[in-house]
């Protein structure tokens, strides 16, 4: 671990924003998991929730390139159940979709506590996700196509998001608990002696300002 590729993760999660998130609602294609992933990657998301009764969004998060060690994935075995807990953090739920009544996506304040429901590829959120959703937004548009592949409303949404965040200056300081905020950085930069950590109930050991470790909590052996 460089200085400077420390710095590089310390900035980047510094940025995060615990608030703000996407529950896919079984969205199944690997391609376009991994595409979400990394828009929310890009726009400082911390976790993604995601309806997955029988794990496979799980297996396609272990497939999604370099945003797999990024983003923690929380998934939920129904949109019930998401919809339950998701409450219970003070989420808002947001559902992309363009039914009669939806607002146009740039009308919605996304510096709240706020959760975009993304639906699959062909149907969109399920009629569970309407039900449990705030208010439904959309995406204008002026063809003659009816909706944008999920990936893309994704990024359409949640850079829109970005700009509204940006702006309010929510990426100006951390704004993750000081202790998920060591604990996290130190799992992006030491991921193996983490995983090792963990296996053995061990405390991760202090780093110093540059990223080196202060200690060796595996001195032992494995």
């Amino acid at each position: 671990m460089t200085p400077k590729r420390f710095a590089k993760l310390k900035q980047a999660l510094t940025r995060r924003q615990p608030d703000l998130t996407v529950l896919a609602d079984g969205v199944h294609k690997p391609h376009n998991i991994s595409a979400i992933l990394r828009t929310c990657d890009a726009v400082g998301i911390h976790r993604l929730h995601a309806v997955s009764p029988d794990g496979a969004i799980r297996r396609h998060h272990m497939m999604a390139g370099g945003s797999k060690r990024w983003v923690e994935v929380v998934t939920h075995p129904s949109v019930d159940a998401a919809a339950t807990s998701m409450r219970a953090e003070g989420w808002q739920l947001a559902a992309a979709h363009a039914e009669q009544g939806s607002r146009d996506y740039r009308d919605i304040d996304y510096t709240e506590h706020i959760a975009v429901i993304l639906g699959a590829e062909l149907y969109g959120p399920s009629e569970r996700a309407l039900e449990h959703a705030d208010f439904s937004i959309r995406i204008p548009m002026h063809g003659l196509v009816e909706s944008l592949n999920v990936s893309v409303a994704a990024a359409v949404i949640l850079f829109e998001a970005e700009r509204q965040r940006r702006a309010a200056g929510l990426y100006d300081r951390s704004r993750l608990d000081p202790d998920e905020f060591e604990q996290t950085l130190f799992e992006w930069a030491y991921p193996d002696i983490a995983r090792r950590c963990r296996a053995r109930d061990l405390p991760y050991p202090p780093l110093a300002d540059d990223g080196a470790l202060l200690g060796n909590p595996l001195a032992g052996g494995v």
